[in-house]
C-alpha cells in the first residue's frame, strides 16, 4: 500500500436543496491500495460521501481529488476521463436484467469506446476475453450468456464486480453491497472485493452497516455520524467501544443519505 494519496476531499460539504446537510466540512485522504470501510446508521451521510467522490451529486463547497486531480472543477473528456478510473458498486446491483451476463460485463469497458460501438455491442475479441476472464474470477464462467434476471442476488452482485474487473479502475466504490444478501453470500461478495484490492491494487472504499464484515474485510475504519468524521483508524486498533460510540453517539438528527 502506498502512502500517496489516490482519494482526498478538501473542506468538502454538501447541502442539499431542502437544507439538509448531507456533509459538513469533511477532510479525508485515502491512500492507494487501501480497503477503508465506512460505517454508521443509515441517514448519517455514507452514501453521500461515496456519491461526492465520483460525482454522482455534485458537492456544496469543497474539492474533491482523485489521483492528483480535481474531479469537482473537471468537465467534459477530463471528468470521463477521471470518472474512468472510478468504478461503483450499487445495493441493488444496477445491472440491465434482460441482457445476457457477459452484456452486463461488457458494459465496463463503455468508457473506452465511442457511443455508436457501443450501441451495436460492437466490443473488440480481447475485450470480450476480459470479460469472461473477469467472470472466471468470481466463479461465474458458467453464466456468460445467462440473462442477468435469472441470477440470485449474490450472482447478480458478483457480476457487478466482474464489470468492474472489466472497467480497471484505480478506485472502487461499494455502497452497501451487501445489504440485501444473506451472511454466506455477503462474505463471497466481500471476498472478491478483497481479491480485487490485494490482487490488482485496487483501492476499495466501503459502506457497510455489518460491523462484522467490517472486521473481518477492513484495514481501516471511518466511522460517519450526521455528516461529520467522528472516527478514522486502523481496524486492529478499533475496539467495540469505538463501533458503539459511532452508532449510538449521536443525537437521532441525521442527514439523509439520499
Amino acid at each position: 500500500m502506498s502512502e500517496q494519496p489516490m482519494i482526498q476531499l478538501k473542506n468538502v460539504t454538501k447541502i442539499y436543496g431542502n437544507g439538509t446537510v448531507g456533509l459538513k466540512n469533511i477532510n479525508l485522504n485515502i491512500n492507494k491500495g487501501e480497503f477503508v470501510v465506512v460505517v454508521g446508521l443509515s441517514g448519517a451521510g455514507k452514501s453521500t460521501l461515496l456519491r461526492s467522490i465520483n460525482r454522482l451529486q455534485d458537492i456544496t463547497e469543497g474539492d474533491t481529488i482523485i489521483d492528483g486531480k480535481s474531479i469537482t472543477n473537471a468537465k467534459g473528456k477530463n471528468l470521463r476521463m477521471i470518472r474512468r478510473d472510478i468504478g461503483m458498486i450499487f445495493q441493488s446491483f444496477n445491472l440491465v436484467k434482460r441482457s445476457s451476463v457477459l452484456r452486463n460485463v461488457l458494459t465496463g469497458r463503455v468508457s473506452y469506446y465511442p457511443t455508436w460501438k457501443t450501441t451495436f455491442n460492437l466490443f473488440t475479441k480481447e475485450d470480450k476475453q476480459k470479460a469472461y476472464e473477469a467472470l472466471q474470477r468470481v466463479g461465474l464462467a458458467d453464466k456468460v450468456y445467462t440473462r442477468a434476471d435469472q441470477l440470485s442476488g449474490g450472482q447478480q452482485q458478483r457480476v457487478a464486480i466482474a464489470r468492474v474487473l472489466t472497467q480497471n479502475p484505480k478506485i472502487i466504490l461499494a455502497d452497501e453491497p451487501t445489504a440485501s444478501l444473506d451472511p454466506q453470500t455477503s462474505r463471497r461478495v466481500m471476498r472478491d472485493l478483497k481479491m480485487l484490492n490485494e490482487e490488482y491494487g485496487m483501492t476499495v472504499l466501503a459502506n457497510l452497516h455489518s460491523v462484522d464484515l467490517a472486521k473481518e474485510f477492513g484495514d481501516r475504519v471511518i466511522g460517519v455520524r450526521a455528516g461529520e468524521i467522528v472516527y478514522d483508524g486502523k481496524m486492529s486498533e478499533t475496539s467495540d467501544a469505538v463501533f458503539k460510540d459511532i452508532y449510538n453517539g449521536g443525537n437521532g438528527k441525521e442527514a439523509d443519505d439520499e
